[in-house]
């Protein structure tokens, strides 16, 4: 990689990098459609503009900026790009990489005096973390039609704030649905991400290629009991939901570690939350995913009837929804392949991370991903990380990507 190309992506990076963190932990809190994430979908406005890239918007708040050397030919073309929200204090990487490393790489290409045969579009997803409205890759579902706009609609956020008027008072007026027709009969789409485990640290690798996402999904935990006096009440008489939370809790984690899959209770809001009160509420959301879709079923099915015979001893209520689901997507096999070979056959890693690469992947669009080194593995976490030259070897290997498939 040139040395101007990685002056660019570090000054980029400089610049994307204040946006949103927490002075006191490091982690970010860049929600969708607030003041933080308005910032970074602003600086990427201005180096879009700053490379002539021509910006379409859909109505669901999704970007994508496109380098059309051949302004007449539009269809066909190869995007990239990722996500520029985050977790709740969340890390560095995840999403914005993908974004600086996909201008960076058109700053390789130019470089190179590289011009394109098919249009390159470096894209920007809506929420795909789903950290403030709680449906994960909401941004590309809506674009794909996998979520419709009237479910989009009823959702709220931790102060009840509707998604919608969100996006109003942002200052975004768009109509929420179906934008398929942005991407042009995309002829391949590409998501550069940080890798979220072990797996390149532990090849030594600098960039892998992805071969498929597990399935996955969130499940709302409702457990209804009987509010009253931490102090008076006997043990013996209480009804509290805290219990059957607790032992399901626990169930979680037994089922997922006999079975070699992932399990996660890490939202928990209690009713009437006083120190000296039972609770006559907790609601809990299960993160559950395995490596296979009976897998994933079989855990949480295993922990639901667990959790509704706890509930039954308790004396309390248990209801489950499935707010989000997302099967088990295989990533493209030719272009994978192709782009293994563009890239002298790296690493080949699965994931279990979910990714807007997957949901265009299950519309029909033909959809692969690289990683980059994390050396600890830690990710949704301010210890996220990848080193410069990591970074600096994924622009290179994103550039060769896209000088390859825009022939």
């Amino acid at each position: 990689m040139g040395q101007t190309a990685a002056v660019d992506f570090d000054a980029m990076w400089a610049e994307l990098e204040p946006i949103g963190r927490d002075a006191r932990t490091g982690g970010y809190h860049r929600f969708a459609w607030t003041s933080a994430e308005r910032e970074c979908r602003q600086w990427f406005l201005e180096h879009a503009d700053q490379r002539g890239l021509e910006l379409e918007a859909d109505g669901n708040g999704n970007l994508i900026a496109w380098w059309r050397p051949d302004p007449d030919v539009r269809a066909g073309g190869v995007i990239t790009g990722s996500h520029l929200d985050s977790v709740p204090d969340g890390g560095a990487f995840d999403g914005p990489l993908g974004i600086v490393t996909a201008l960076a790489a058109i700053d390789v290409l130019r470089d190179h005096g590289f011009r394109p045969q098919r249009p390159i579009g470096v894209a920007v997803f809506s929420d795909e973390e789903g950290g403030r409205f709680g449906l994960p890759c909401l941004g590309s579902r809506l674009m794909t039609g996998a979520v419709s706009p009237a479910r989009a609609a009823e959702l709220r956020d931790r102060d009840g704030t509707y998604l919608l008027d969100a996006m109003s008072a942002a200052g975004f007026h768009g109509t929420p649905g179906p934008s398929m027709d942005h991407l042009h009969d995309a002829y391949a789409f590409v998501e550069l991400h940080v890798e979220q485990g072990r797996g390149l640290a532990d090849l030594d690798r600098p960039v892998a290629v992805g071969s498929a996402i597990w399935p996955h999904g969130r499940w709302r935990f409702e457990f209804g009991g009987e509010a009253n006096h931490a102090g008076t009440t006997q043990m013996a008489d209480r009804r509290d939901p805290m219990l059957t939370f607790a032992m399901t809790a626990l169930a979680a984690n037994k089922q997922a570690r006999l079975a070699d899959v992932r399990a996660t209770f890490g939202r928990v809001l209690v009713e009437p939350n006083g120190t000296n009160a039972i609770p006559s509420r907790v609601t809990a959301w299960l993160d559950a995913r395995a490596d296979a879709t009976p897998a994933l079923e079989a855990l949480v099915e295993v922990v639901r009837r667990q959790a509704a015979e706890r509930a039954d001893r308790d004396g309390t209520t248990l209801e489950v929804v499935a707010e989000s689901v997302s099967r088990a997507v295989e990533l493209d096999h030719a272009l994978r392949d192709r782009i293994a070979s563009a890239l002298d056959d790296p690493p080949r890693l699965g994931t279990g991370a979910g990714h807007d690469a997957g949901i265009l992947a299950s519309a029909g669009v033909p959809t692969a991903m690289l990683f980059v080194r994390n050396p600890t593995g830690v990710s949704h976490s301010p210890a996220e990380h990848a080193d410069r030259a990591d970074c600096h070897a994924g622009v290179e290997a994103l550039a060769t990507v896209l000088t390859d498939l825009s022939r």
